[in-house]
């Protein structure tokens, strides 16, 4: 205890000396129209998000864009998007800013840049499939995203789909999180943190060493980072009652990275509106990587005919059905 009211008055100083605050590389002045090129989404401001495609086996029966989990990138989508193409599904996936080899590695983009390319690329694959329909699939980080992108006019996303997504905000935070993390933004937000959690988010060893291996997938945090991601995650949290689009929302009850009170608290807050958009499915052995745990041909079947059928009822049985 004693050690830790040190560190805590060490960084009470820093704060006074320094004043420092988390700083966001948002998106620059429009210099383009939007567009989709060979390897990358091309942003208004010139920046290139870079994709990856995964054509379908046959002419395309829906269009998938694909939003990775935080320090992901867009090749999370990789094992899903080969399944998913045996139904006749094409999956575009793409670095979000930050992220992958996007600019700024490692930086936050802040939540209206993120959201906003999300948008802008939902607009572009319509315009390029207008007769197809477009799925928004966000795994955690990209589930926060697809969120908050719902709630604006411009996605043109026909369904929704959120993965595990990360609603960790400052509603569900214990406040021996929350002052520490607003402390250390604001004193020394460039520093780079490796944490060592003990958590589990996937039972698939061999994916999680891969990804160990992966140089684009980042290993070191910014602290200004975990406090971007941390108003994302509040936002998103916040959106749940505001769901009024089609939408698929899967969790599982070994979930290890997005702690028990704050995805429960998404359920609770789901909307009551009748008929809902919204639909539920909680896996008894999945963990934080539904589409790549070793369970995940059960997960990855259910997003296929939601994606083909929403109305279809899930091969898996998952779903939460209430009386």
């Amino acid at each position: 205890m004693r050690r830790f009211w040190m560190i805590l008055t060490v960084f009470f100083f820093a704060f006074l000396t320094s004043a420092c605050a988390p700083t966001i590389y948002p998106m620059g002045p429009e210099i383009q129209q939007p567009a989709i090129g060979g390897d990358a989404f091309i942003m208004a401001d010139g920046a290139k998000l870079p994709l990856k495609m995964w054509p379908s086996n046959g002419p395309p029966k829906a269009i998938v864009l694909g939003l990775h989990g935080f320090n992901d990138y867009a090749n999370a989508y990789l094992e899903p998007a080969t399944t998913w193409a045996e139904s006749g599904i094409l999956t575009y996936a793409y670095d979000q800013r930050g992220f992958g080899g996007a600019p700024h590695r490692g930086k936050w983009a802040g939540v209206d840049t993120m959201v906003g390319d999300a948008v802008e690329i939902s607009r572009l694959l319509k315009i390029k499939y207008p007769n197809i329909p477009l799925v928004l699939v966000g795994e955690s980080m990209g589930g926060a995203i697809a969120l908050n992108a719902m709630q604006d006019d411009g996605l043109m996303a026909d369904r929704i789909i959120l993965s595990a997504p990360a609603v960790w905000g400052r509603q569900v935070m214990p406040w021996y999180q929350r002052w520490p993390l607003w402390l250390a933004a604001h004193t020394v937000p460039s520093l780079t943190l490796r944490p060592r959690l003990k958590i589990t988010p996937s039972d698939n060893v061999q994916m999680l060493r891969a990804l160990g291996r992966d140089p684009l997938i980042i290993k070191s945090t910014r602290i200004e980072s975990a406090w971007g991601l941390t108003n994302l995650m509040e936002a998103a949290y916040e959106a749940v009652p505001n769901i009024k689009r089609d939408s698929l929302i899967l969790y599982g009850k070994r979930e290890d990275l997005i702690p028990e009170n704050a995805w429960n608290g998404v359920i609770s807050r789901l909307p009551e509106d009748e008929p809902k958009a919204w639909r539920l499915a909680l896996y008894d052995n999945g963990y934080h990587m539904l589409m790549r745990d070793l369970q995940a041909d059960v997960v990855l079947a259910d997003i296929v005919s939601y994606i083909l059928d929403k109305d279809a009822d899930l091969p898996s049985g998952h779903e939460v059905i209430e009386e």
